[in-house]
């Protein structure tokens, strides 16, 4: 086992079997390892939110990553995994589930729907009908508008990040295609499943619809903040 890590990075590090440090690393990354089998489950990970050396089929965010079967301590055999596959506290790592404790993660898993999807695929596809948001649990994907019969990337979707939410309030249009960039997982919530949601267990809409607000108030200052000084620069060049 590595000696007591004094880094004060926020990635993880790998102590791999030729007992040698690689990091820090972001989450990301670390998945890319795992896939790779660069690392394994007995592999020894510094987790730096807690600060300690973990087995990496223990660290909470790599857990839905290693089969049942893996040699990790009967102690920590057990798991929350449903009949979807992904283990509840490892959704913690997304900001917009952050406020939900355990149980509630495991509720909330009930309202969704869970997609593997491979590399270029096309998640959501623009001018269709808006029917469901997406979450963004592993992988990259890229937002793109084709104008005048060219195409432009919008932005890069990662882990944590989520889209299509505006179209569980209106069902309107997609305004933008969303292409899997490499192989990815998603969590689904349709229209359906978000009303169900909010008149069957508010306890889990209400830190959800918060978090989606909180979100779309950052968008919506950031593009207040992008118009002003569009404004003023166009009145500087007058």
């Amino acid at each position: 086992m590595p000696a007591k890590s004094n880094s004060n990075n926020s990635g993880f590090i790998v102590w791999d079997t030729h007992k040698t440090a690689h990091g820090p690393m972001d989450l990301n990354t670390l998945v890319a390892w795992i896939q790779e089998k660069r690392v394994n489950s007995e592999t020894w990970i510094f987790v730096p939110k807690v600060g300690i050396w973990q087995r990496a089929a223990h660290v909470p965010e790599l857990v839905m990553f290693f089969r049942p079967d893996s040699k990790a301590p009967a102690e920590h055999s057990a798991s929350t995994n449903g009949s979807n596959g992904i283990d509840a506290r490892s959704l913690r790592r997304l900001k917009i589930l952050a406020a939900m404790n355990d149980e509630q993660l495991e509720r909330f898993l009930d309202f969704v729907e869970v997609m593997r999807v491979p590399h270029w695929a096309t998640i959501v596809k623009q001018g269709d009908h808006g029917d469901a948001m997406y979450l963004v649990v592993e992988g990259e994907l890229s937002v793109r508008m084709k104008t005048s019969g060219a195409e432009t990337v919008l932005a890069k979707l990662s882990m944590g990040d989520f889209f299509g939410d505006i179209s569980l309030f209106d069902h309107g249009p997609r305004s933008a295609d969303v292409i899997a960039d490499t192989g990815s997982l998603l969590l689904k919530i349709s229209a359906a499943s978000f009303a169900e949601l909010g008149q069957t267990a508010p306890d889990l809409a209400t830190p959800f619809l918060m978090a989606i607000g909180r979100t779309l108030t950052a968008r919506i200052r950031a593009g207040n903040k992008h118009y002003a000084e569009a404004v003023q620069f166009a009145r500087l060049a007058e």
